[in-house]
């Protein structure tokens, strides 16, 4: 094995192990907190700049696109459960909906820049830079590690956890979720950027069809159906929305300085 590899592989293994030792003490809640501190720690072993780690703004057009994957694929699927007739609106509060979305859409963003978007696409992208891989190799393990990592919340008890036929359909949405907000982090350089996109799916999703055996504002009970992360047409959208952006990435490749910047060389 390539001994550059030796430290990513050892700061996911310990991201999982973590993980997986909370979620299976009933810890769940807290689980993705420990990324916090391990990222840091990572990050002062290998010293990576903060342009590295993707702390980076971006430019406004990379935020309009950070936007337009969560509003577009979770209003389709929104759409397409509506013309099905698997909407159950009676019993929303939306009161409710509308100030979990703000705040979500809000501290969110601070949230997963700390512990997902922070380690998954700022330390560990930043070392499988720094250990000679690709840009595609890159994008490609650091979505892989970062599906991995959610195994241990859909398949032990924790609230989130899925039937097992939607565990199967999940993590193929989970690696979709992790390569666009990775496309998104290849764009425009920036960590941040992809924060964004990450909260307000959050954000939507959970508040429009929940996570789990739990029903959202939408009322929709088969999740395994239309959910945007459970659901096969979530499966079909993310993966046209995915095919999209790497299209775009392709165009883009000897364009703007930022693709070369984020690979953490």
């Amino acid at each position: 094995m390539d001994r550059r590899l030796i430290r990513p592989l050892v700061g996911i293994l310990a991201a999982i192990a973590i993980t997986t030792t909370m979620d299976a003490n009933d810890l769940s809640v807290f689980s993705a907190l420990p990324l916090l501190p391990l990222g840091l720690l990572l990050w002062y072993w290998e010293g990576f700049s903060r342009q590295e780690m993707g702390l980076a703004w971006g430019r406004s057009k990379d935020y309009g696109l950070a936007l337009l994957y969560p509003f577009v694929v979770i209003g389709a699927a929104t759409v397409v459960a509506l013309l099905a007739g698997a909407v159950d609106l009676s019993g929303t509060d939306w009161k409710r909906f509308w100030i979990e979305l703000m705040v979500g859409s809000t501290v969110g963003v601070f949230m997963v820049l700390l512990t997902e978007e922070g380690f998954f696409r700022g330390w560990l992208w930043a070392s499988l830079g720094k250990a000679g891989r690709t840009q595609n190799q890159v994008l490609i393990w650091s979505s892989i590690a970062f599906c991995a990592w959610h195994v241990s919340a859909v398949s032990l008890e924790t609230g989130f956890n899925l039937p097992l036929a939607q565990i199967f359909v999940y993590l193929p949405n989970a690696l979709l979720l992790g390569l666009v907000w990775g496309m998104l982090r290849l764009i425009s350089g920036s960590a941040v950027v992809a924060s964004v996109s990450h909260a307000v799916w959050n954000a939507l999703a959970y508040g429009l069809f929940a996570y789990g055996a739990k029903v959202g504002a939408l009322g929709v009970q088969e999740t395994s159906i239309y959910g945007p992360e459970v659901g096969y047409v979530g499966l079909a959208l993310n993966a046209a929305f995915a095919a999209w952006l790497w299209r775009r990435v392709k165009s883009q490749e000897s364009g703007p300085p930022a693709l070369a910047a984020s690979s953490g060389k």
